[in-house]
């Protein structure tokens, strides 16, 4: 029953830890006086992909052998899998609940302009990423695909802040600051505090971001315990199980934002983390392994450009993003499954 018990302890960690880390973003964005792209696609994005990017680059330098390869590999295929389909399907289905809750109506607000722009990113790079692992061989090819990973990051992070602000946002009322709250004499008073210094923002930000991080990894290793005892192969843990874990924070985050109806940070956090890990690990996969994509991985990342593909050309067709058909692109998770079950 331990492993279970600190299943369900790093679970209640996370979600806390989510809590801290979206009111301590907002935050930030607000004081460097950022819109709301570089909130929700670079700082959310960036921060929440930490745990999932360490796992991957651990197992290959720290162990290297064949079976922490697989692992590596596993997770860095996982990652941008389990984002464009159980992602983008728990964050319609948060904006389902939230509406038959009461709390807010279907109809989303995120800005279908970038939700695009970050879709088309993670296409075009990580289907350079999925055809240079058909030609694994071609050395010169891979390192120049996974140095032009790493350059593309950079101008996507340019260009985002470098983006028109989304008009209304930067004016909107934010919750006051947790560690400002509770840090005053009376934290029982409701009457709102003025603008947070930018240390003690600083100072939620990381302290949120080390307890993501603890309990995301501590979830990683309950989750292996069990996985181990159930017979569960290792390939098959690091690209079902570990980025499942690995992946609780966007979709808190996102569920958060979403039920305070700021959908453009809600999406932006899974779709700049789609970039981000498409750029980032995949680059260090690339440069440091055979790179070789095959069965289950080939297949998942497959399905991840084949979800992410169809949820770019519903918002260019109609202009908006729809619950339902982020929703749809789960159906990818579930064949993916069916898959595993059947092989």
């Amino acid at each position: 029953m331990a492993p279970v018990a600190v299943l369900i302890i790093s679970l209640i960690l996370i979600l806390v830890a989510c809590s801290l880390f979206t009111n301590a973003v907002e935050w930030l964005g607000r004081r460097l006086k950022v819109n709301q792209a570089v909130v929700g696609s670079v700082f959310a994005a960036v921060g929440t992909a930490m745990p999932e990017t360490a796992i991957p680059i651990i197992a290959i330098l720290v162990y290297g052998d064949a079976q922490a390869v697989d692992v590596g590999l596993g997770a860095v295929a996982g990652a941008p899998f389990m984002l464009a389909t159980l992602a983008f399907f728990v964050t319609g289905a948060a904006v389902v609940v939230c509406r038959l809750a009461g709390r807010r109506t279907l109809a989303m607000n995120a800005e279908p302009r970038l939700a695009a722009r970050d879709l088309a990113w993670f296409l075009g790079l990580y289907g350079a990423a999925v055809a240079v692992s058909l030609v694994h061989d071609l050395v010169w090819l891979r390192y120049s695909v996974a140095a032009g990973l790493v350059v593309a990051y950079i101008i996507y992070v340019y260009r985002t802040f470098g983006g028109r602000a989304e008009p209304g946002h930067e004016a909107e009322p934010l919750e006051d600051l947790t560690f400002a709250r509770y840090l005053r004499r009376d934290s029982r008073k409701r009457t709102p505090l003025g603008p947070p210094g930018l240390v003690l923002i600083l100072v939620q930000l990381a302290t949120a971001l080390a307890a993501i991080i603890f309990g995301a990894h501590r979830f990683v290793a309950a989750a292996e315990i069990v996985a181990a005892n159930l017979g569960i192969a290792p390939l098959l843990l690091s690209i079902i199980i570990t980025p499942v874990a690995t992946e609780l924070p966007e979709k808190f985050n996102s569920i958060l934002w979403i039920a305070r109806r700021k959908d453009t940070l809600a999406l932006g956090n899974i779709t700049g983390a789609m970039v981000f890990q498409t750029c980032v690990p995949v680059a260090f996969a690339i440069a440091f392994t055979p790179w070789r994509l095959s069965g289950v991985t080939l297949v998942s990342a497959l399905l991840a450009l084949g979800a992410g593909l169809w949820s770019l050309v519903w918002i260019k067709a109609t202009g908006r993003v729809n619950p339902f058909v982020l929703m749809a692109a789960g159906l990818a998770y579930v064949a993916f499954f069916v898959y595993v079950i059947a092989a």
